[in-house]
């Protein structure tokens, strides 16, 4: 896909300075490089409110029967599944 992006000459020179350093190869690639950094960061801000959210929770008692039912989870099985093939 292409796609055309009007700036200002400033930031057509900032970019092409960048090109010419040997930072990027193009300004596609300067551009998808930009995207990709977004994402990271976004992801990276999703990951830390998760975090957060899971430091703030009340929490749970861990027992053998947590670890055997995350287990099950994890695996996508049912834990009487398990409790059946012991």
């Amino acid at each position: 896909m292409n796609i055309s992006i009007d700036m200002p000459d400033e930031v057509r020179v900032y970019v092409e300075a960048q090109m010419i350093a040997g930072a990027y190869s193009s300004m596609s690639e300067y551009f998808l490089d930009l995207v990709h950094q977004d994402q990271k960061r976004k992801a990276q801000a999703k990951l830390e409110a998760l975090l957060k959210e899971g430091i703030d929770s009340q929490g749970q008692e861990v027992t053998p029967e947590y670890w055997q039912n995350l287990r099950s989870t994890v695996l996508g099985q049912n834990s009487m599944d398990n409790a059946n093939n012991k």
